[in-house]
């Protein structure tokens, strides 16, 4: 397939929109995931950008990988599947918080896509589908336990059968039901970007962890926090403040072909 165009927009100041255009699913081939790293290496570069929304143009958010393409990579399979894990993390460790606006179908890697985001709002149309093992993946296998609960997580992830947006609610999988999703995703997100930019990054990192933040000094361990300074706090304290230490969470994604 063609590379995907992304629509990079910024309807204010402190917001950024991305939609995914890549006709009929959204699919994440090799050059989709391309042009999405590089809007968030620019969204992370421009202080200004606070907040990042994510959705889908027509009737999807994402269908995940491009089954056409991947059926042609051979042996960079394996790579091409660390290379979706890595694009996970990076979303995962923007600067900004991201919001996902999912439009309609949120199938296999684009589920995973969702789960990585910080908040996930659904049209009432939504679909989700952890279909991994449908076509003998493992994916979401970490994300979706810790966001709904091992035993909801566990009827998606081994029956591979589609959940509707209203049980996506129940179970917690999406945190409301919009008609104007992207809409309302923007208007959420212009809320997020003026609240204190010192409290954002460890607020975050809740929904990885569950834990406390750890305090300076930490020395990291099993869950996997590393200090690294924050540019949000250079740009809010200025380049000769002191400003307390800010820590960062790096999880590991897991998408196992099966043998």
């Amino acid at each position: 397939m063609d590379a995907m165009t992304l629509h990079v927009s910024q309807p204010s100041p402190a917001v950024l929109l991305l939609e995914m255009d890549q006709p009929p699913v959204n699919a994440l081939g090799m050059a989709a995931r391309a042009e999405l790293s590089a809007a968030l290496d620019a969204a992370d570069a421009d202080l200004g950008v606070r907040c990042i929304v994510l959705t889908g143009r027509g009737q999807a958010f994402c269908a995940g990988d491009d089954l056409i393409e991947a059926a042609g990579r051979g042996e960079a399979g394996l790579e091409a599947i660390h290379h979706f894990n890595a694009l996970m993390a990076r979303i995962e460790a923007a600067r900004a918080p991201v919001i996902a606006a999912i439009n309609g179908f949120c199938l296999g890697g684009g589920l995973e896509l969702a789960l990585a985001c910080d908040i996930r709002l659904s049209s009432p149309d939504a679909i989700f589908t952890a279909s991994g093992v449908n076509v003998g993946l493992m994916a979401s296998v970490r994300r979706l336990p810790r966001l709904i609960g091992e035993g909801p997580a566990k009827a998606m992830l081994l029956t591979g059968a589609p959940v509707d947006a209203e049980t996506a609610l129940i179970r917690g999988l999406v945190t409301g039901l919009h008609r104007s999703v992207v809409k309302d995703a923007l208007t959420l997100a212009d809320r997020i970007a003026t609240r204190a930019p010192l409290s954002r990054p460890p607020l975050r990192r809740t929904r990885r962890t569950g834990r406390a933040v750890p305090q300076r000094g930490s020395s990291g361990g099993a869950d996997g926090f590393r200090p690294q300074a924050c540019p949000d706090v250079r740009a809010s304290l200025g380049d000769n403040a002191s400003p307390p230490a800010i820590l960062r969470c790096s999880t590991d994604t897991i998408m196992i072909r099966a043998r």
